[in-house]
């Protein structure tokens, strides 16, 4: 940190206060957002941060102007918690800042028009992301985290404000998102589902009219509950949404979307193209993509212990265990293809013992028990048409479609 003399540093903060009653005055709410993003780091930020530890009683300089005392709460919290922010104090800096929070949002509640929901959006995202620094240092010295839990009680109320008529509910679907970011690091993603109810049911939210952003972010969280809930057919309606009207400059932000739409649309049996797996560096489904064309169990087995942390992670990793039915089902097709070339007249008619032997080939050992169970599931889940002749050991294929394709549906419970 530079010198800052005593004269500079009240310069500094003189300097701070007549820009945030300005921005005020004029509702001018760009500057308000740069007076309040602490997580920009900004260099007038810093600057005034240094100046805040010198100057140690900013707080006269408030009360000695009606103009500035008339927002003393607000910018006293924030002088203090930019204070802690800057010498690395983050719980102290998280507690003034919610302090901080909590007058603002009081106040915006007395304005009439929305003329500060940009600077209201920075709050929320500020108050979160100083929540996830500070849990994080409580945690580094062994106490309990509990920072975020609160921001995201802080953030419910500030729905609430916005949950109402007129012109700022159309800030309810950013707040919205702030807490689904908020409940999936929490691992409480069961609390999302009160917000949802509120957007989807409630007469006074149009969807269309919020804007394209938070929509985006809406549809990619509820499609990723919707994966949770093995709700496929939803999940792609969602995550699809938000891959369609994601800003196609934003790489990162489309490979997110595509790390859950991708086993998505697999579960579906639609297969993505190699060419989009490289665009957007999904190199860690290549080898799922590849054993489904193949049929090759092993190769799905290999692929899935490979990235076993990566999808655990991320939550898919059960959703792509489950497509072992379609890769059976290929090397069913493709025993069912070699033996029509071979032995045209007994085509629809696989020997178990034939499947064991390309199971074998693959280095899955199973014996014939093993096999017609594997045979009877995959009959029941419509993944193949025909019966089992089981004194013959022998599958019967339906010369009709013997492998319905699933067309956009889950493999049936």
């Amino acid at each position: 940190m530079a010198y800052v003399s005593m004269g500079e540093a009240h310069r500094r903060i003189t300097e701070y206060l007549n820009r945030f009653c300005d921005a005020v005055s004029y509702q001018d709410s760009s500057t308000l957002c740069r007076l309040l993003s602490f997580s920009s780091n900004s260099p007038p930020l810093l600057s005034l941060a240094d100046a805040l530890n010198v100057f140690q009683d900013s707080s006269s300089l408030i009360r000695q102007s009606d103009r500035f005392s008339e927002y003393g709460e607000i910018l006293a919290h924030v002088f203090r918690s930019l204070q802690s922010y800057r010498v690395g104090n983050l719980v102290e800096a998280y507690l003034a800042f919610e302090k901080f929070a909590n007058a603002f949002v009081q106040e915006f509640r007395n304005w009439e028009s929305a003329w500060a929901l940009e600077a209201l959006y920075v709050v929320c995202y500020e108050i979160r992301v100083l929540a996830e620094k500070a849990d994080k240092d409580l945690t580094s010295n062994g106490k309990s985290p509990e920072k975020l839990k609160a921001a995201g009680s802080l953030l419910m109320k500030v729905f609430g404000v916005l949950a109402g008529k007129g012109p700022k509910r159309v800030g309810a679907l950013y707040v919205t998102c702030q807490l689904f970011k908020t409940y999936f690091k929490l691992g409480t993603v069961n609390l999302c589902r009160s917000v949802i109810r509120s957007i989807e049911t409630a007469r006074i939210f149009d969807f269309e009219e919020f804007p394209r952003r938070d929509k985006v972010t809406y549809m990619y969280y509820t499609g990723r509950l919707e994966v949770f809930n093995e709700n496929f057919p939803a999940a792609d309606t969602k995550l699809s949404y938000a891959l369609q009207n994601c800003n196609p400059k934003r790489e990162r932000n489309i490979r997110m979307i595509l790390k859950y739409l991708v086993p998505v649309k697999l579960s579906l049996g639609i297969i993505p193209k190699d060419e989009l797996l490289r665009n957007y560096n999904l190199h860690e489904y290549t080898k799922i993509v590849q054993a489904l064309r193949k049929g090759d169990l092993r190769l799905l087995r290999h692929a899935l212990q490979e990235h076993e942390d990566r999808f655990l992670r991320s939550g898919v990793y059960l959703v792509l265990e489950k497509l072992e039915l379609q890769v059976y089902q290929r090397l069913m097709k493709k025993i069912y293809i070699n033996q029509k070339l071979s032995d045209p007249a007994r085509a629809h008619q696989l020997k178990l013992e034939g499947i064991a032997k390309a199971l074998r080939w693959l280095d899955m050992d199973m014996d014939l028990d093993e096999v017609e169970c594997i045979m009877t599931i995959l009959i029941y889940k419509n993944l193949v048409k025909g019966y089992l002749a089981h004194k013959s050991k022998v599958v019967v294929l339906s010369k009709q479609d013997p492998f319905p394709k699933l067309n956009g549906k889950p493999v049936s419970s």
